[in-house]
């Protein structure tokens, strides 16, 4: 097979594990845990089941897969620019806010679904630790960045802790029913209190 023969095939076969990747990601956070068998995952996706047992030929290879790219993802959102913030406290707002959108969205739902079977699952549990704590230490960088861009304040570190605990139980309460307008209240309060809370020299 010649170089330009294999590179339309090459590119259909990264378009189909694109796809099925998508599916199990959806699937999992829509649908849960017990739905996102390969079979379903395809069927979803649009692929034969044998395409795509050609790219993951047990479920297990299929949501290991789905986490990695599920947890790729969360940390590109955490790890995004902050060179785009409005000064002063509106700052802290956005960076209250951006710091809620990554536990709000699929990927987020998703990985619930993933950390809820690993709880009984330890072969599970010892994949997706090694993910969550790339994706926590980005989330962390980000908030920190944001919040205290000197790298100045005592209380920084404290506070930003507490501001992801705040919006992973934000997440999580908007898994079940649409909590925006609750959620954009405690955002703002909570930007409040870091205004007051963070030393401005």
């Amino acid at each position: 097979m010649t170089a330009s023969a294999r590179e339309p095939q090459q590119d259909r076969s990264r378009i189909t594990r694109e796809r099925l990747l998508a599916s199990a990601v959806d699937i999992l956070a829509d649908q849960g845990w017990a739905a996102a068998t390969v079979a379903h995952v395809a069927e979803e996706a649009g692929v034969s089941r044998g395409a795509a047992q050609h790219h993951f030929p047990t479920r297990e290879a299929l949501i290991t897969a789905a986490l990695e790219q599920m947890f790729t993802d969360l940390t590109a959102l955490a790890a995004e620019d902050l060179d785009d913030l409005p000064p002063g406290p509106e700052r802290i707002r956005v960076v209250v806010e951006r710091a809620v959108d990554i536990y709000v969205g699929p990927n987020f739902r998703a990985a619930l679904q993933v950390w809820a079977a690993a709880a009984s699952d330890e072969a599970l549990r010892e994949r997706i630790l090694p993910l969550e704590a790339k994706f926590a230490r980005a989330a962390h960088a980000m908030t920190l960045a944001g919040l205290d861009p000197e790298g100045t304040d005592p209380n920084a570190h404290r506070l930003v802790q507490a501001t992801l605990d705040l919006a992973r139980g934000l997440g999580l309460a908007g898994t079940l029913s649409d909590d925006s307008r609750r959620r954009a209240q405690v955002v703002g309060t909570w930007a409040d209190q870091l205004t007051a809370a963070l030393r401005r020299d």
